[in-house]
């Protein structure tokens, strides 16, 4: 069936989310943080992960806010910078202005331009997800954000990729589903969408039922894998 709907995981996928621990490094008052920045970012981005999943394991739903504070404190912890709350303070002040990646606003653009519905499905809760929005000027070529906090689960449980056919009428197998997760596209895969894993730093394949139908190192060509030339 045609692709009609182009959904986009946004923390990682749409929005850097190394860029917070990345700007404050530059900063004079954080020093600590010049050589240990992508270190932090990566532990902080994997706990906020980790912590989603065990929350969905158990029932144990919380606002995104709060998983994504968990994860940072538990990062500054193992990196041993969790002496000065300045800088968490300035980390998580960044987080709200996270900036999308460079092909980001033109490939949405092209979507948009070629008749096809784009939305954001994402775990961020709402505030959250419509400050990353507007801090990277992207809302005019996006139909809706969707947040997994109107559900109270998070990825990757049906539920959440339930809410795309609800809220825009189609099909599964009309939906281009594209993640920078791998378990996420994987699993949109099992769940019947035509699925892109944005793959930015090369990972390998997660050992999964399903694997993702396209594998990407960024996003510019996701008009054309979506059917647009």
């Amino acid at each position: 069936m045609t692709i009609t709907t182009c959904i986009f995981d946004a923390y990682g996928t749409l929005f850097d989310v190394a860029a917070a621990a990345r700007q404050a490094a530059r900063e004079p008052e954080f020093p600590a943080l010049k050589d240990r920045w992508a270190d932090v970012a990566n532990q902080w981005r994997l706990k906020q992960l980790q912590y989603t999943w065990l929350r969905a394991l158990t029932d144990a739903h919380t606002d995104f806010w709060e998983v994504t504070q968990n994860g940072l404190d538990w990062a500054l912890e193992a990196t041993g910078l969790d002496g000065d709350p300045a800088l968490r303070g300035r980390l998580l002040d960044l987080y709200w202005q996270l900036q999308a990646y460079p092909e980001v606003f033109e490939m949405l653009s092209a979507l948009k331009a070629g008749g096809m519905q784009t939305a954001i499905l994402s775990n961020g809760s709402p505030d959250m997800l419509a400050g990353a929005v507007k801090s990277a000027g992207i809302g005019a070529v996006l139909d809706d954000t969707l947040s997994v906090q109107s559900i109270g689960v998070f990825k990757p449980h049906h539920r959440v990729y339930d809410m795309v056919g609800a809220r825009f009428g189609c099909a599964r197998d009309e939906v281009l589903f594209v993640s920078s997760n791998g378990w996420d596209a994987a699993a949109a895969t099992g769940y019947g969408f035509e699925t892109v894993w944005a793959n930015r730093s090369g990972e390998p394949t997660d050992r999964l039922p399903w694997v993702p139908v396209h594998m990407v190192s960024d996003l510019t060509n996701i008009p054309e894998l979506a059917g647009l030339k």
